[in-house]
């Protein structure tokens, strides 16, 4: 194609476009205001609460270590089952021990037989001294003689009670109700007293504790909420708290708050808080990790307004957009507690009955008129309003009057939603070129592509 050619397609264009260019500026003035899904406010009282994360701990322990050595002969529990106060968890040799009881019996019959030889040899001494046949000294030799007796038949008596009670001991049993963990030794295992290893574990789970731990200025600054709305401090048992398990559940049986350590750790800065939870289920294990909710106070007359609708400035402040009695966008600046939920708790800003934008943020901005449609439950399908449909239509319009389609391109692609009539013939050049719709005509049916 020469220069001039080109020259002529270019001028052509370009009074196209001059053309259209006052059409479309028509359309865009006539266009209606975009459609933008709000949530009305309301003013209540929220919860104000705090997650403090910790982990379960049984509420009572016991390590079982045996007390006398010997081989362990036979484990007498299940593994992972519930025993109580009492029950036989292991046994130990004790042919040893019995020999020891024995040989305590034996040395106590001694002991009582020179015991009663001693009272008798006193009785004589002490008749001889009446007649003045025998000195005081002797008579005085013959009681202290009975008196060491008996006190060998204490001893001897002590040391058989002390055999029997390491009898005794060579059956291992439950000092604590609870669950008790896997065994850690064996049949034929060699255990010794006071060793390091327990033989097996016991947990009592029912009830369990959780301990967190809270900076101390924040403990202090609970406590001064609750004294100016004359609620209880935040030590005070009784104090109903939540949990949350690791999977991001509830778990469904409220504890309380018990105790609070008396005392700041002086590395650290924080105060240990010890919970209760009722464990019927064994839900709840020792090293499970969890997180505690803590209701601190309760903010009067404030709104929950859902994430969505709030955003931040690039101050990092945040804001929100609100429609207006005259279907206005207006941008207001928020304070911001917390968060409750998939909502901010916000005390400035927002009143009752401000209708927040929650969806069509992105086309929009303060001042601009809108359509609002209140945010339905979920599982409903609003139907579209008269301007927004109004709006879908007059697009495709638009597009078919500024862009001319190449002869190799296919169709615009076809609109969500919107299924071609059936029969509809695809797209063809006509005369070899295609030509577009004139402005400000619409066609009926869409067009399906080539492709």
């Amino acid at each position: 194609m020469s220069a001039l050619s080109r020259r002529i397609a270019l001028s052509m264009f370009l009074a196209g476009l001059a053309g259209l260019s006052p059409a479309l500026a028509q359309q865009q003035a006539e266009a209606p205001p975009p459609t933008v899904t709000v949530v009305t406010l309301h003013v209540e009282d929220v919860p104000v609460t705090t997650t403090l994360p910790g982990r379960v701990t049984a509420s009572a322990e016991a390590e079982v270590r045996p007390q006398v050595n010997g081989i362990v002969t036979e484990r007498l529990f299940d593994e992972g089952r519930r025993v109580k106060v009492g029950d036989p968890l292991f046994r130990i040799d004790k042919t040893t021990y019995e020999a020891a009881v024995a040989q305590a019996e034996a040395a106590v019959a001694q002991a009582r037989a020179q015991a009663d030889n001693a009272r008798r040899e006193a009785e004589r001494a002490g008749a001889l001294r009446d007649r003045r046949v025998a000195s005081e000294s002797t008579s005085d030799t013959a009681i202290a003689a009975r008196d060491a007796a008996e006190a060998a038949v204490k001893v001897a008596e002590a040391q058989l009670q002390t055999a029997r009670i390491e009898l005794d001991r060579t059956t291992i049993r439950a000092e604590l109700d609870g669950e008790i963990g896997l065994a850690q030794v064996s049949q034929g295992a060699l255990v010794t007293a006071g060793q390091a290893t327990p033989l097996a574990v016991i947990r009592a789970l029912d009830p369990v504790h959780v301990d967190v731990t809270q900076s101390a200025a924040e403990v202090v600054r609970w406590r001064r909420d609750m004294a100016a709305v004359q609620e209880a401090e935040i030590e005070r048992p009784g104090q109903q708290v939540t949990l949350r398990l690791a999977d991001g559940t509830e778990y469904g049986i409220a504890g309380t708050l018990t105790a609070a350590e008396p005392f700041v750790n002086e590395t650290t800065g924080v105060i240990t808080l010890r919970l209760s939870f009722p464990n019927p289920e064994s839900i709840l294990l020792p090293g499970m990790y969890v997180q505690a909710v803590v209701q601190q106070r309760t903010a009067h007359n404030a709104i929950l307004a859902p994430q969505e609708g709030v955003s931040r400035d690039r101050r990092g402040q945040p804001i929100a957009l609100v429609v207006n009695a005259q279907n206005q966008v207006e941008q207001r600046d928020l304070t911001i507690l917390q968060d409750h939920g998939n909502s901010w708790i916000v005390t400035k800003g927002l009143s009752d009955g401000d209708r927040l934008i929650v969806e069509g943020v992105q086309k929009i901005g303060p001042g601009m008129p809108v359509v609002p449609e209140e945010r339905q439950a979920a599982g409903t399908q609003p139907a579209a309003p008269a301007g927004q449909q109004a709006q879908d239509q007059a697009q495709p319009a638009a597009g078919a009057e500024g862009d001319e389609p190449a002869p190799d391109q296919s169709a615009p692609a076809q609109p969500a939603g919107e299924a071609p009539a059936p029969g509809a013939a695809p797209d063809g050049p006509q005369g070899g070129q295609d030509q577009p719709a004139p402005a400000g005509e619409q066609t009926t049916e869409p067009k399906a592509s080539n492709g």
